[in-house]
């Protein structure tokens, strides 16, 4: 995706990676801050509460990224029993890394209301890394285990849903596969349609026009 992108726009694909880098690392240490904080110090101890890139960039997926324009960072280890708040515990900690990327994307439109981001270069940079960290922000609260939002809501579940649960667990990984294998090389819409929101979060923010840039138009 990216090699086809440096042929048409490098300047837009360096954006983009550059926003796929500030996303991941920042989620994934977003992960690791909060864990820490409600009582787990395992991913602090591996040296993940950092923001260097190379702590939590995984180098399978960032080939993938840059292939087939689908990644992934290296997972944060949480021992869910060391955490503090009951259920909230690991609740917080999920919701941490796709709250980072919404943080990331309300930054990107404040600093969109200075002069120096609203042409150029700049502009460009801005709308890539709001776009991918609107991206990354939909596409985590998927309920599909591994992705966070599964890890949000499945703990509130009705007690009778747990086979149910259990299942999504063992296979969600392979159904997430499916589903982005059949979106990217069959066509089929549907990552589309789960990742409906993330145009209009950005319009509402008044990045339309820095996006259109980003475009070319």
């Amino acid at each position: 995706m990216f090699l086809q992108l440096f042929e048409i726009n490098p300047a837009a694909a360096v954006a983009l990676i550059a926003g796929f880098v500030v996303g991941i690392t920042i989620h994934e240490a977003a992960h690791a801050y909060s864990a820490l904080k409600l009582g787990d110090d395992t991913a602090y101890r591996q040296g993940r509460v950092t923001l260097n890139p190379a702590s939590h960039l995984d180098v399978l997926g960032s080939l993938m990224l840059l292939m087939a324009g689908f990644g992934w960072g290296r997972p944060t280890p949480v021992a869910v029993n060391r955490l503090k708040g009951g259920v909230f515990g690991p609740v917080a900690v999920a919701f941490a890394g796709p709250l980072s990327n919404l943080l990331i994307v309300f930054v990107c439109a404040g600093l969109y209301l200075l002069p120096p981001f609203q042409s150029g270069y700049l502009q460009v940079t801005l709308a890539a890394v709001a776009f991918v960290n609107a991206l990354l922000f939909v596409f985590n609260l998927i309920p599909i285990p591994p992705l966070d939002g599964s890890k949000i809501i499945f703990p509130f579940f009705p007690r009778f849903l747990s086979p149910f649960v259990d299942f999504m667990n063992q296979y969600g990984p392979f159904i997430l596969i499916a589903l982005v294998v059949a979106s990217l090389l069959l066509n089929v819409p549907i990552l589309g349609v789960l990742l409906a929101p993330v145009y209009p979060l950005l319009f509402a923010l008044g990045l339309g026009d820095a996006l259109i840039a980003m475009y070319g138009g």
